[in-house]
């Protein structure tokens, strides 16, 4: 059953204009609590190869993290998680799995597999316990997008939320390593809200065989992690 369709029938069950309303709201609040920083999947602990960049001085200021941030969000990791998350907005559990296997697969180094894996292995942990799911172990953005659909959130709003809630915790990390201050920080996430839209809006609508990536120097940045002397993150 192709999107459109799963979020007709999940439309459709509700036609009372008070009746969506409230589902909004409760979709809202629910992702809100998902992807904050203080649900228990330890984003706090990974900054997606940011450090090395940092330590190495390619990232000084706000406008090279800005410029750095812009990429990652349009042509690499960013993009690629709302690619992932979209194709597992899935009741059918072999379609999820599958998206599951192309993200282990898709992974670049193996602390980009350390990142997702761990992190959506809490996620799925925490929402197995408290929402009674049976999500078991899923890579962070198939179970974000599996436990939208499972819930009957909108994809189109998971995917927003998950990206800025992904630009926001790198900016954590660099706020804290540059060091940048707080209001840097807000002001950059509000800049990249626009960008985020847009691309989170495109990346629903790409199938998961036109996976792609072209942020090579993240990618570089996260295997050069993995043997850096002295670091405060996991990734």
């Amino acid at each position: 059953m192709g999107m459109v369709a799963r979020m007709g029938m999940i439309t459709a069950r509700n036609t009372d204009p008070i009746q969506r309303i409230r589902m909004s709201t409760d979709a809202v609040m629910t992702l809100t609590q998902w992807l904050s920083p203080g649900f228990p999947v330890g984003a706090f602990a990974y900054s997606h190869g940011l450090e090395t960049v940092i330590e190495t001085g390619e990232i000084r200021s706000i406008q090279d993290l800005e410029i750095w941030l812009v990429d990652l969000i349009k042509h690499g990791s960013g993009r690629t998680d709302i690619v992932l998350l979209s194709a597992s907005y899935s009741l059918d559990l072999n379609v999820t799995h599958e998206a599951d296997t192309v993200s282990r697969a898709f992974a670049a180094s193996a602390e980009r597999l350390l990142e997702t894996d761990q992190q959506g292995g809490a996620f799925c942990r925490t929402l197995d316990a408290v929402w009674n799911t049976k999500l078991g172990a899923l890579t962070y953005p198939v179970a974000v997008g599996h436990a939208a659909c499972i819930h009957h959130i909108p994809l189109a709003l998971t995917a927003r939320m998950y990206l800025h809630a992904f630009a926001a915790n790198l900016i954590s990390a660099a706020v804290r390593l540059i060091p940048l201050g707080q209001t840097e920080g807000q002001a950059l996430l509000a800049r990249l809200v626009p960008l985020i839209q847009s691309t989170a809006q495109e990346a629903v609508d790409t199938p998961l065989s036109d996976l792609a990536s072209h942020c090579f120097a993240g990618d570089i940045a996260a295997m050069q992690h993995e043997t850096q002397y002295s670091k405060v993150f996991r990734t």
